[in-house]
């Protein structure tokens, strides 16, 4: 089995916190979110993973490859490195990874996070991870057949389709099938919003009668922009918490601070006359002093005094001082 992970967009939406580090190396709950999304699939799927392919832009650098690289060793996998310079769209991404499309493989994007527990049916070509949604026109949908077989997708339809939307999951058979119909894409041009996209591979294979099912997630976390990650940060925390995991540093240094679970505290935190959580990640080696924060993602190496926050983000190497409650700052900002 193969996981393929086309994540070469920085995250426009998710600045200034991807100007310096690529988004789906974002840390949420004291893990990159791309570590966290190959981990949760190699659970679900339940067998052995021989190769993770990354799809990143060749400008992310050799610590993020060596970092992507180490995330696929974790696994027991040989990771493998992609470059998309150019953003083409999802099909196009794919096929930037080309050399690896043999085999049964999951692809998965890296701006989301699951919780499922899930068998492959192994009668199908395909399986498309959906999850119900209250808004079913904002998403992409799949339409069913009586026989709970996809017989479409849907993009943002104006009318009700189905509730169920498409989250960026699939798993291939035989992805090599997918990549002769992208393929196809490529030569003949299809382009649909200015980009080459995998549904209309899946859309041939579709033509061609391949079985398409559905498999449906418990939990479907996004990490499009500020606050819907720092919401994903605290849904993380609570499911790592009801899990028993061990959230908090043996190397935290903690005086007169209280943490109200759940929270991760990292690496070499100090924590001075503070109030922590809940819902709250702090990364290696922050700085706390007459602070009270919650529901908030702190990154690594940041020094935030005499402040109260509630919904906000902070990068690494960051220093605030201040009065504001909900904040979003940068890599090496400073607000003091």
């Amino acid at each position: 089995m193969k996981i393929i992970v086309p994540m070469a967009g920085r995250g426009s939406r998710l600045r200034p916190h991807t100007l310096t580090v690529p988004k789906p190396l974002i840390p949420v709950a004291g893990k990159p979110i791309v570590h966290r999304l190959v981990e949760d699939i190699a659970k679900v799927l339940n067998q052995p993973i021989d190769e993770v392919a990354f799809v990143i832009h060749e400008s992310f650098g050799e610590k993020v490859e060596q970092d992507l690289i180490a995330i696929a060793n974790k696994i027991g996998a040989k990771g493998t490195i992609y470059y998309q310079n150019e953003a083409l769209g999802t099909g196009h991404a794919i096929m930037c990874a080309k050399e690896s499309l043999s085999g049964p493989a999951v692809i998965a994007y890296a701006d989301t996070l699951i919780r499922a527990t899930f068998n492959l049916n192994q009668d199908a070509d395909s399986v498309i991870w959906v999850k119900q949604v209250e808004e079913p026109e904002a998403f992409g949908v799949i339409n069913l057949n009586e026989n709970n077989e996809i017989v479409e997708l849907v993009e943002k339809p104006k009318e009700f389709v189905s509730d169920l939307a498409v989250i960026g999951i699939y798993y291939f058979k035989d992805v090599a099938v997918l990549k002769n119909e992208l393929q196809s894409v490529l030569d003949n041009n299809i382009i649909h919003g200015g980009e080459y996209q995998i549904n209309d591979g899946i859309k041939q294979m579709m033509a061609k009668g391949m079985k398409f099912v559905p498999g449906e997630v418990d939990e479907w976390m996004d990490c499009g922009n500020k606050n819907v990650t720092v919401d994903t940060n605290s849904r993380m925390l609570n499911f790592l918490h009801q899990d028993g995991e061990n959230l908090i540093s043996d190397s935290a240094k903690i005086e007169n601070s209280t943490i109200i679970p759940p929270c991760f505290i990292g690496e070499d935190v100090v924590l001075i006359n503070s109030t922590v959580g809940p819902n709250v990640s702090l990364g290696k080696a922050t700085h706390l002093t007459n602070v009270t924060i919650k529901n908030s993602l702190v990154q690594t190496h940041a020094h935030i005094k005499n402040a109260i926050l509630d919904n906000s983000m902070i990068g690494n190497h960051a220093s605030y001082n201040g009065e504001f409650t909900s904040i979003s700052i940068g890599d090496y900002s400073e607000l003091n």
